[in-house]
């Protein structure tokens, strides 16, 4: 297999970080590339995906997915294109979506790896909408939440890759009033003109709990938490009785130092017979077939709007991680290595 590149540029994980993540807890290093090995094959990756939960992953402790490893390539979702092959199925040209990203070039167990037909939508929709974030929001609004057509809705971190579709698909499917918050005025009025919420505040403008009321006098049913904090006492308190919180991210304590207290009103649970439930979309993957042919029909139709904020270029990897942990994207956050 000539023509190979001899090596690749991969990002590594080289300190934990405490609190905020940096720029120097990061290292750009070269790795040789070598001929894909049986049943294996090797991507150069187009684009690759930075993620809320990665932050997780950067912290030395027990979770549903291990840690990163300090000194090693990081890992994420991507999608590239197949230049060699030793596995069944798979041929040099093909479009591949796979979980070793943060790197120019990957060699990926076959099974590892899933088709993509780059005709039926853009590369990189298979990292947002109509992938991992894209499931997500279906199966914890759908599935998790037990949405149901007339129900209110708060969708919270509304502008972000989750949070905007969740916003639509509870449109979609009949809610009563879909509302959702932000962290600048400019997404405020995204949310409103682009996606079809019936309101949206700005959290940084005063207390969630009272803009909350105002844009949600009735309460809501369904909450679907991106952030969790003030976000969540918040909408317990605007709850209803028998509503369902879907409990996706919580990253207003990601980057935290010492323990978050927990919403001071949480008994309210009990009087409202409330259900709070976790996500995690691996729980989810029987809706895939499902979830990919209806929001596929969305877009298609014009029905559903998907913003992505890209950024170009390997070494902007950390950066665009950066960003996205600061509220930097609308939509997806996707590095592109296109150029």
């Amino acid at each position: 297999m000539s023509g190979l590149p001899a090596t690749s540029r991969e990002w590594h994980l080289v300190a934990r970080p405490q609190g905020w993540p940096a720029p120097e807890d990061f290292a750009l290093r070269e790795a040789p590339v070598s001929a894909p090995g049986e049943g294996r094959i090797l991507v150069r990756n187009l684009h690759f995906s930075v993620d809320p939960y990665m932050r997780g992953r950067m912290n030395d402790v027990k979770s549903y997915v291990d840690p990163y490893a300090l000194d090693r390539p990081m890992e994420g979702g991507a999608v590239g294109e197949v230049i060699a092959s030793e596995a069944e199925g798979f041929d040099v040209g093909d479009h591949v979506l796979h979980g070793l990203g943060w790197r120019e070039y990957a060699e990926v167990e076959a099974r590892h790896a899933a088709k993509v037909d780059a005709c039926l939508a853009p590369l990189s929709y298979y990292l947002g909408v109509l992938g991992m974030p894209g499931l997500t929001a279906y199966a914890g609004l759908l599935e998790v939440a037990s949405f149901k057509e007339g129900d209110a809705v708060f969708v919270s971190g509304a502008a972000g890759a989750v949070g905007s579709l969740v916003g639509q698909i509870a449109r979609l499917k009949g809610a009563s009033r879909v509302v959702g918050s932000a962290g600048s005025d400019e997404k405020v009025r995204k949310l409103v003109e682009g996606y079809g919420f019936d309101a949206a505040f700005n959290y940084k403008s005063g207390p969630v709990k009272d803009q909350l009321k105002k844009a949600a006098p009735d309460g809501i049913d369904v909450y679907f938490d991106n952030v969790g904090g003030e976000h969540l006492e918040a909408a317990i308190s605007a709850l209803n009785v028998h509503g369902r919180a879907a409990l996706c991210g919580m990253i207003a304590q990601y980057n935290d130092t010492e323990p978050a207290p927990g919403p001071r009103n949480l008994i309210q649970a009990i009087s409202k017979r409330l259900r709070l439930q976790g996500v995690l979309v691996g729980d989810h993957y029987g809706m895939q077939q499902r979830f990919v042919e209806e929001v596929s029909g969305w877009l298609r139709s014009g029905e559903m709007t998907y913003d992505e904020t890209v950024v170009e270029g390997i070494e902007n990897g950390v950066e665009a991680f950066l960003g996205m942990l600061r509220g930097a994207n609308t939509g997806k956050m996707i590095v592109s290595l296109t150029r």
